[in-house]
């Protein structure tokens, strides 16, 4: 290509916020803020989930997978993130860019899933309440939950193998805070244009698929509501989707905006801006489902009080 150096690229220099380093120290505490946060979140809506018997529900068997998914997505981002903020840069082989991508696109293709079963788990609570026993059994929550694992390790590694087949040469920085594809994109040199297809094409069968699945079980849920002739069931079959609703938000208007956006003319900056709620979004989901949630609230009470009674708090 003229006026680019045709030397093959083997490691990458990760360089987000290089251009503002007065930002470092600052943005160090507010990643290292927001890991610890999930980390504590997700990790306390995991024991909570596993020690109180009113929780041993469908909803909560999915959300508890949800909050382990968390805790992986950010560990996969948020450790280099830091080591980046406080040595201005890190230098990493071929194979850990590739490996960090594969765990990144994995994880991120779990949350997906893991909202399109708990809003389907919805749909079947609301709309065949006297059969939702029978359909959502422990067998159909496990097979769901290991379909969801498989489809999103297949789908990463394909995405992964597919990115990586491309050829990389002359500028080996990514101003960005992990080996993601949008930036990889930038770096590949040479006729990438199957390669994009065949991401894309995976890519489509991920996030639209699953709001389609979101989208389709709350259409049924809201027809469903409006032939309730009670307000009161009404307002409880809406206050127990708004969580899921709230998370579903959160988590898709940041893919979306991230990857689906007109990027001609975007700057590193608004890329790096949107790099803070990657490390965000999995710290809200169990602030999310504690607020607006009676169950998770009692189960924080009741756990609260035996550390009370055994002196322990």
């Amino acid at each position: 290509m003229p006026g680019r150096n045709s030397t093959e690229v083997t490691e990458f220099l990760l360089t987000a916020f290089a251009d503002h380093p007065h930002w470092g120290l600052p943005l160090f505490a507010v990643f290292l803020g927001f890991y610890l946060l999930t980390l504590l979140g997700n990790c306390a809506m995991i024991l909570l989930i596993r020690r109180d018997r009113r929780l041993h529900t469908p909803m909560y068997f999915f959300l508890g997978h949800l909050a382990l998914v968390d805790v992986c997505y950010s560990s996969t981002v948020v450790p280099q993130v830091l080591a980046v903020l406080l040595e201005g840069g890190v230098v990493l082989s071929r194979a850990r860019c590739a490996a960090q991508f594969l765990l990144f696109t994995f994880f991120a293709s779990m949350d997906c899933y893991l909202l399109a079963i708990m809003a389907y788990d919805r749909c079947v609570a609301v709309c065949r309440p006297l059969l939702y026993v029978a359909i959502v059994t422990e067998k159909a929550r496990w097979v769901l939950v290991a379909g969801a694992y498989a489809a999103g390790f297949s789908s990463a590694l394909i995405r992964t193998v597919t990115a990586f087949t491309l050829s990389f040469c002359g500028n080996n920085q990514i101003d960005f805070i992990f080996c993601d594809l949008p930036p990889l994109l930038k770096l590949s040199c040479g006729d990438s244009y199957t390669q994009e297809v065949v991401i894309i094409v995976f890519a489509v069968l991920v996030m639209p698929a699953c709001i389609l699945i979101i989208s389709v079980s709350y259409v049924r849920i809201v027809l469903a509501v409006a032939r309730m002739r009670s307000s009161g069931g009404r307002a409880k079959t809406f206050s127990t989707c708004a969580s899921h609703l709230a998370a579903v938000a959160l988590f898709f208007g940041t893919l979306i905006f991230m990857y689906l956006r007109d990027n001609s003319g975007q700057s590193s900056e608004a890329d790096q801006a949107v790099s803070v709620l990657y490390t965000a979004v999995p710290m809200l989901n169990p602030l999310i489902y504690s607020l607006r949630n009676k169950e998770v609230k009692d189960a924080v009470l009741k756990s609260l009080s035996r550390l009370k009674v055994s002196g322990r708090f």
